[in-house]
Parts: C-alpha cells; structure tokens; sequence
C-alpha cells in the first residue's frame, strides 16, 4: 500500500527529493530523503495518510459512510465490544462527535450499544449482525480497491509501525538508528 501513484509524492529521477502536490520538495538541510528520526517521520506519515484515506474515501462515500465511521465499524468488527472512550480515542473523534456519530451507525442498524456486565456505568458498542456483514463487505471492496498499491515491504512497513505505536504509546524515546 506504499507504492507511489502517478503524480503523487513520487522522488525525482534526478535529484533524489520528492515533491508534494504543493511544489514544496524535503531535502537538504530540513529533512533528508530516509528520516533518521521519529521527528521526520511526522510530515510522511500525515502526507501517507491523507492520501491513503483520500482513496479509501471514494469507496466509503459511494456506501455512505465517513473515514471516521470507518474506523469505528473497523475497532468493532473484532466482536469483543468496546467501550465507548475507548472507541473514541481509537478514532480520534471527541466523546461528543463520537456520541453523534455513532447515533448514526445505530440508526443504520450497524452498530448497538449495551451497559457494560462489569461496570454498569459504561457503555460497550458492538456491530449488528448486519454491521458485521457491511463491514465484511466493505472491507473487501476497500482491499481490492487498493490491490495496485500492495507491494512486498506492505508486512515490513506494518510491522515497523506497529513498533513505532508501541514506543509512542510506551512513551519512550525512539532509539537512535543504526545500520549494519
């Protein structure tokens, strides 16, 4: 899912820089071409996921559905229930937006709410079994939608994220990179 598309962030044959859709291009003094740190990572992974969720988006919008419902059918379609903080911070929406949002998956008949059995204060969402089914759907149509941009570094890059997440949430530093 990294490969570059047409027109799209693509490094220049002769200079060895990207250059975004804005004209601006990194290199030089402001970030080289592989980030040796955490800090350069930031404006590759916003620009990535921008572009990744601009695609995704016209899957979704022709279903009626927002990245950020996306991402709430996505944490949900583990079956566990989850509660409601929890999906608000997995989706990065407000408690509030999430409430809204999330009315409207109920009225979709794809998502349900019920009391916790632990703690009767919380609230735990859950898919439908007709959320479950869309989400199955959906998700398939998303995949092949994005099969051109699979590439074998697809499971690499995943995983270093993935480790990237883990010291983020940890909160420890990243380690200093070396090479062999």
């Amino acid at each position: 899912m990294v490969a570059a598309v047409a027109g799209e962030d693509q490094p220049s044959p002769t200079s060895g820089t990207s250059r975004y859709h804005d004209g601006n291009s990194r290199g030089g003094s402001a970030m080289s071409d592989l980030p040796g740190s955490a800090a350069d990572l930031l404006p590759l992974l916003t620009r990535a996921e921008r572009l990744l969720s601009r695609r995704v988006g016209t899957v979704l919008s022709a279903e009626s559905l927002s990245i950020e419902a996306w991402r709430v059918l996505c944490l949900l379609a583990d079956g566990l229930g989850h509660p409601m903080s929890e999906v608000a911070a997995e989706a990065s929406l407000p408690p509030g937006t999430l409430t809204k949002l999330v009315d409207q998956l109920v009225d979709r008949n794809l998502v349900f709410r019920r009391v916790d059995p632990i703690d009767r204060r919380r609230i735990r969402a859950y898919l439908t079994a007709r959320g479950r089914s869309e989400h199955a759907r959906v998700d398939a149509q998303i995949r092949a939608h994005l099969a051109g941009l699979d590439t074998t570094d697809d499971t690499y890059l995943a995983s270093l994220l993935d480790a990237l997440i883990a010291r983020l949430n940890a909160g420890h530093p990243t380690p200093a990179h070396t090479s062999a």
